[in-house]
């Protein structure tokens, strides 16, 4: 019997020759988003479920045999700790993008990112991408006129590639059920130039167009990005892992309720009825009268409690080998030993996250190639509007990880090189300093002379200064 968990289908790539062709056939569309909603859209709602706590295999499967018996299900969000982390330590630190040519495509591009709030929306993608092992943007020209860039429902979108070796994006599908209005199934077809709207009923039997709309993006609206080769999340190979776990802290928790209960066992001939123990054994009590012999002897009468004997060591072992197994394969440090983290420095910190310093290259470059195709479609929509275009090339895209950083011992090291900062610098590290050059600017506002502006910022070089000072001060 196959045991996998999720068949080969439920991870593919859908292709075909063309979009013209794709859509004059909609039966084989038809085809591509019933094969979605069947294979693809289970292995896709089980990994949302194992992030959001709810873990399949322990809370589905049937455990105890014995109806008395306790039934604890303990789940164990452990996907959720491996997604967060990863996306906490890829964008704690809000990712860059700069056009250092030219000031003025900088400024333009800094003021797109802030009208989508591009900071929490990457974290999201990012997100998306660990859990599912991709995910969606779409890229629309809002009504005030603006490039907009959204994040899409995993669960009901997916993109068409060519047959070709350079698999470019020929369409895009969204697909999503009104469950107000009998089931009905709206599906919006995003081509290099047009936007086509059909109706079905639930079963997808047949596309109704409804609307066929133009774009003027010059490609495939709907971006994905894959957080590998093979779209598979942060998670999803260690989900077997998670279930043993689950069921070995199940398995403590039921052993120690079955504990509380176990069966009381009388050895002996003690004169005593089964009322007789019940009411004892509810009043906590018991009271055992021996029987006496011909001779005048009285029996000998024991009472204990049978339960299944547990290896303490052996099981915590067994747990703590699975616990371990899984940070292995997941590339995750362990947050709760001692010796990580501490005093540490931020490049003794990286030798731990070695694992996860791979992870995130190969995370990043594809997360960089489907970012360079979102700004492709906004430089294409602005230069169809007439307000300007940009080479996305020649975009820098920078991410800094996430690590505590220790800017003392790193200020001492360069100044005891013979270093100099610059005051911009120096109050960019301050963290309650939003803007470093807002800030100069306000400090100059205040201080009208330039000599007791600059005096603000000299700092002296040694103990033995501030002596000399204030005695010179005295």
């Amino acid at each position: 019997m196959n045991k996998q968990r999720f068949p080969i289908d439920a991870n593919r790539h859908y292709t075909y020759k063309d979009a013209e062709s794709l859509l004059a056939d909609t039966d084989i569309l038809l085809d591509m988003l019933k094969h979605h909603q069947e294979v693809q859209l289970p292995r896709l709602e089980q990994l949302e479920n194992y992030y959001l706590g709810n873990n399949v295999t322990v809370l589905e499967e049937v455990r105890r045999k014995e109806q008395h018996q306790a039934d604890h299900r303990a789940t164990h969000n452990f996907a959720k700790y491996v997604s967060d982390f990863i996306k906490g330590y890829m964008m704690g630190i809000p990712l860059k993008t700069t056009y250092a040519e030219d000031d003025k495509t900088d400024e333009l591009l800094r003021d797109i990112n802030v009208t989508n709030d591009a900071d929490d929306h990457n974290s999201e993608l990012i997100l998306n991408q660990s859990i599912f092992g991709r995910a969606y943007e779409l890229v629309y020209r809002s009504k005030d006129d603006e490039a907009v860039f959204v994040e899409m429902d995993v669960k009901g979108t997916f993109v068409v590639y060519d047959d070709t070796v350079a698999r470019d994006p020929i369409l895009a599908v969204r697909y999503s059920a009104d469950r107000f209005e009998d089931n009905k199934v709206t599906v919006r077809v995003y081509t290099d130039n047009k936007i086509i709207t059909y109706e079905s009923d639930e079963g997808l039997n047949e596309l109704t167009k409804v609307d066929d709309d133009t774009h003027y993006f010059e490609g495939v609206p709907i971006v994905e990005y894959e957080n590998n080769k093979y779209r598979q999340g942060d998670f999803e190979d260690v989900l077997n892992l998670i279930d043993l776990y689950d069921a070995a802290q199940s398995d403590t928790a039921n052993y120690m309720t079955d504990f509380n209960d176990a069966m009381l066992k009388i050895t002996g001939n003690a004169d005593l009825t089964t009322d007789d123990a019940m009411e004892m054994k509810e009043a906590n009590i018991l009271l055992l009268e021996p029987s006496i012999d011909e001779h005048g002897n009285e029996s000998k009468v024991e009472a204990d409690y049978i339960f299944k004997q547990y290896d303490v060591a052996g099981t915590e072992a067994y747990k703590a080998r699975i616990f371990n197994n899984l940070l292995l394969m997941t590339s995750i440090p362990d947050l709760s030993d001692e010796s990580f983290g501490g005093n540490q420095s931020g490049e003794a910190m990286k030798y731990k996250l070695f694992g996860l310093e791979q992870k995130r290259a190969t995370k990043e470059r594809s997360f960089i190639r489907s970012l360079r195709r979102r700004y492709e479609l906004i430089s294409n929509i602005l230069t169809t509007a007439s307000e300007g275009s940009f080479d996305v090339s020649k975009i820098d895209v920078t991410f800094t990880e996430n690590l505590p950083k220790n800017i003392q011992a790193e200020m001492e090291w360069f100044i005891s090189a013979g270093g100099e900062l610059s005051q911009e610098t120096m109050l960019s590290q301050l963290t309650f300093v939003d803007n470093a050059q807002e800030e100069m600017d306000r400090i100059k506002e205040e201080s009208p002379q330039e000599g007791a502006r600059s005096s603000m910022f000299e700092f002296p070089e040694s103990d033995e200064e501030v002596i000399e000072e204030t005695v010179v001060d005295e």
